[in-house]
């Protein structure tokens, strides 16, 4: 999948295409503001852009100091206020205050820390860029701020003048089962950000028909998800009541860091889940990863309403861990 925004890599581009690039993130905001701490708008040197800071409502202001900042190779931080009027046009009830942080490619964001930078998000590999400013150090950190990364949440260090702008991968769910549940399951999860995949050996289930606009695989489950990958920003979802189908797919994810992995089937299904993968040498902890029966306890009937328990365990387990 790409990624949700090419922002740091469109900067990247346009610098080495020797336009000057500038990079402009909000770090700060009071109030309703536009856009969220983290969100960036990248400016060429030839006044082109990507991505935004407020939605429209300061973007014109920004591009003038960005570019006035690109000719004097300086940083430089921008306090805007947004109107109760430029805020209900981009669809807020009242306006808010927002600090941008100005940077242009290679004067002040190196060259060479921006390239890695790039490369990490491609790698799909969470990194945090760190800024402090009363020092003027830039640095990339993949050990620390374990609550950010959980929450995608860009922000200043508690009393500190050190920024923390969180890249995570986009999510994504992988489906193994082309069911009544899936075809459910998929909408809700486009909406929630995750870019879904759906594997089923079963070419009739797994249909571009019963599934558009979706990846579909119908190699073998193993073999799909190694293809398609388990990483910390992966979710695996297990519909298909069949073993043969189920397990091999399973196997791969009880050993892998996906973060949710979550099995449909009764507590007596899953009981002989249990002692299947005990008998193939998994240990209590690694099943114990297995969210069995798949989904919040709401008292779900019907495809639609299951689908929306599995969205909201799954969210529950990104964003608060696992609480069992």
């Amino acid at each position: 999948m790409d990624r949700v925004d090419a922002i740091p890599e469109q900067a990247l581009a346009w610098h080495r295409a020797g336009d000057g690039a500038v990079l402009a993130t909000v770090v700060e905001t009071w109030g309703s503001a536009p856009r969220r701490i983290g969100s960036q708008l990248a400016i060429s040197g030839t006044g082109m852009i990507e991505g935004s800071v407020s939605g429209g409502c300061v973007e014109g202001a920004v591009i003038v100091e960005a570019l006035e900042a690109l000719e004097a190779g300086e940083l430089r931080e921008l306090e805007f206020g947004v109107s109760d009027d430029d805020a209900f046009a981009v669809g807020l009830a009242c306006g808010g205050t927002i600090r941008v942080l100005v940077e242009p490619v290679g004067d002040v964001l190196p060259e060479l820390l921006l390239e890695d930078l790039v490369k990490a998000r491609a790698a799909r590999d969470p990194v945090a860029y760190v800024v402090d400013l009363d020092r003027s150090d830039r640095w990339l950190d993949r050990q620390g701020f374990a609550d950010r990364f959980r929450m995608d949440r860009s922000g200043f260090e508690p009393d500190s003048r050190v920024f923390v702008g969180i890249h995570n991968p986009p999510l994504r769910l992988i489906v193994v089962g082309a069911v009544h549940i899936a075809q459910a399951l998929l909408p809700m999860a486009r909406i929630a950000g995750y870019d879904p995949s759906v594997i089923d050996p079963r070419e009739t289930f797994a249909s571009p028909e019963r599934f558009p606009d979706t990846r579909l695989l119908h190699d073998w489950p193993d073999e799909a998800v190694e293809t398609l990958g388990l990483d910390t920003r992966t979710a695996l979802v297990l519909l298909t009541h069949d073993p043969k189908l189920d397990d091999p797919a399973l196997e791969k994810a009880l050993r892998s860091g996906c973060f949710y992995i979550g099995a449909l089937g009764s507590t007596r299904t899953h009981a002989k889940r249990v002692t299947r993968l005990t008998e193939a040498g998994f240990t209590e902890a690694e099943i114990a990863r297995i969210h069995a029966p798949i989904g919040l306890d709401i008292g779900a009937a019907g495809p639609s309403e299951i689908a929306v328990s599995i969205i909201a365990q799954m969210t529950q387990v990104l964003r608060r861990g696992d609480l069992r």
